[in-house]
């Protein structure tokens, strides 16, 4: 997970490992105590382990999110988002050292649709077909991304689109990054390898939604807007 790259400061470099929520369950559950979320991950457990019969618990782990959500709040996220505010701000494409890390991918309405099939399997008996409490650790991904190579799709779209003079992407160390985008080499620069089995196996949950890349030109242009890069109807309209 990212925590274990954050640890050993290895920014911008693939690791092999991929965790999994159906044989590496046991794995999941016991991170270490240092890791992001773990003390949420420990209390949650402990809650349904406490309460037996009583209180049925889950973990929903996604990676990337992305995407449009249904509700009238906060329709951005973060990740690809930032990068590409990064990106547009620096006037030139970038990347975390050599780029090869990978996170997964997960739209925000394929995300909201597990939590869906939960929330509908906690009202039957028993809790349903779900597992739950210390067996109920559910990944929700869509496939992996490398975000040298999403650097390299924002970069060609933001110069294509005349936001930037060229397509290039430098190689930055994780500081430099930092300066740019907030979080930077935590959230762009280590990697987040899971699969998702459990929610598909015992729920029927798979992902339906567009990719992340797909989506790429519209964020670029959101984040161009947002920057002013991109005039509105009336600033048109007025010159």
């Amino acid at each position: 997970m990212a925590s274990a790259d954050s640890e050993r400061k290895t920014y911008g470099i693939l690791t092999e490992h991929e965790y999994d929520d159906w044989e590496g369950i046991s794995e999941m559950i016991n991170l270490p105590d240092s890791w992001e979320h773990r003390s949420v991950d420990k209390a949650v457990v402990s809650a349904g382990e406490t309460n037996p019969g009583k209180l049925f618990t889950a973990i929903v782990c996604p990676p990337c999110i992305y995407g449009p959500g249904r509700g009238p709040d906060n329709q951005r996220s973060v990740q690809a988002y930032n990068l590409s505010r990064g990106i547009l701000t620096r006037g030139r494409g970038f990347k975390i050292n050599e780029g090869e890390n990978i996170w997964h991918e997960i739209h925000i309405q394929d995300l909201s649709s597990l939590y869906l099939a939960l929330v509908t399997e906690s009202l039957q008996p028993g809790g349903g077909k779900a597992t739950w409490n210390s067996q109920g650790y559910y990944f929700a991904e869509n496939g992996p991304i490398v975000w040298g190579e999403i650097s390299k799709k924002i970069a060609k779209i933001a110069a294509d689109k005349k936001f930037i003079p060229n397509a290039e992407v430098d190689s930055l160390p994780p500081g430099d990054a930092n300066e740019l985008v907030r979080g930077a080499a935590f959230l762009l620069g280590t990697n987040a390898r899971c699969k998702a089995i459990r929610g598909n196996k015992l729920l029927g949950w798979t992902p339906k939604e567009k990719c992340l890349t797909d989506l790429l030109p519209d964020i670029v242009e959101e984040e161009a807007k947002a920057l002013g890069m991109i005039k509105g109807d009336a600033e048109r309209v007025s010159g």
